[in-house]
């Protein structure tokens, strides 16, 4: 039983972070209708600014200090985000206002390697860590109730609980404050939200850069896990599969979709991986995915398509 409440606990921390990375490509879908290719890049991108903004500072002693320097690279990387959430709306969505959805999917592409090329040119290309501070150390739970304990990872409990708090921040700014609602107002009908006043390009710029701030604390804490390199932004494109189950349209369906296959890749990976040769939590998520596309192609909690003849 310890075993397989260890590997559940791990899957869960590890779907929480998946679902953090789901939520920007959620966001950005219902408010302006554009599937971003380019989340996990942003995450890339974000990483490596918090990263370098962080050696770039003049250097300080101490627990104060490094905390300092922490907060003024995280500020430094929030306004990178945003300096390119402008610029993807105002260079590039808002020339593509009522086009097909594979024309954006494939201006979001574009964009996709733009970013990379961009990370790499402004802040190279080698492997940078992250330290925020978070522990490193194990700790072992509930040891009265399982013989040793159960093991579990303090950073990934501390990440899984900075995802969850973030997740339920974006909950209820969508739900009680007016550029939420405006928001909402936007994803539910862009013509009438603009009939009664709405900017939709304001809103979209406000999107982004919201997505941009999630890719960005989504970037520190795998930044801080994996170290900060060109491979993150395929990690971040777990986040995929997670839409697809969760449905495009759904904040609640990116956070149980999110648990689902990270505790579904955990499990079939511990237990039925060594029967099949192992790997299996590589392709887990994605076959998930495919199955939900032949059988409910909306997701779990997505709105479901009515064609009327």
């Amino acid at each position: 039983m310890g075993p397989f409440l260890e590997t559940l606990i791990g899957g869960l921390m590890t779907g929480m972070l998946y679902s953090l990375v789901a939520l920007g490509f959620v966001l950005i879908y219902k408010a302006s209708g554009v599937f971003n290719f380019a989340q996990g890049a942003m995450v890339l991108f974000a990483a490596l600014a918090m990263a370098r903004f962080a050696q770039w500072i003049p250097q300080l002693t101490g627990l104060s200090g490094k905390l300092l320097i922490n907060l003024l690279a995280f500020g430094g990387a929030m306004l990178v985000m945003i300096a390119v959430a402008w610029a993807i709306e105002r260079l590039c969505l808002s020339k593509l206002v009522n086009q097909e959805g594979i024309t954006l999917l494939m201006a979001t592409l574009g964009i996709t390697y733009f970013l990379d090329g961009l990370g790499q040119t402004i802040f190279g290309n080698d492997i940078y860590s992250i330290d925020v501070g978070l522990p490193k150390d194990p700790m072992f739970l509930f040891e009265q109730l399982f013989a040793g304990g159960l093991l579990v990872n303090q950073e990934d409990l501390a990440a899984a609980l900075i995802a969850a708090a973030l997740v339920a921040a974006l909950a209820a700014f969508f739900q009680f404050t007016s550029t939420g609602r405006a928001l909402r107002a936007v994803a539910d009908d862009h013509q009438a939200a603009q009939s009664i006043g709405i900017p939709l390009s304001r809103i979209w710029v406000i999107v982004w850069s919201v997505a941009g701030f999630v890719a960005l604390v989504a970037g520190v804490i795998w930044g801080s896990k994996l170290g900060v390199q060109f491979s993150l932004s395929l990690v971040a494109l777990k986040a995929l599969p997670v839409v697809i189950l969760g449905g495009l349209t759904s904040v609640p369906g990116a956070i149980i979709g999110g648990l689902i296959i990270g505790v579904g890749e955990k499990l079939s990976e511990v237990f039925i991986g060594p029967y099949f040769g192992g790997g299996i939590e590589i392709w887990f998520a994605y076959v998930l995915a495919l199955l939900f596309l032949l059988v409910r192609p909306q997701g779990l909690f997505g709105e479901k398509i009515i064609d009327r003849v």
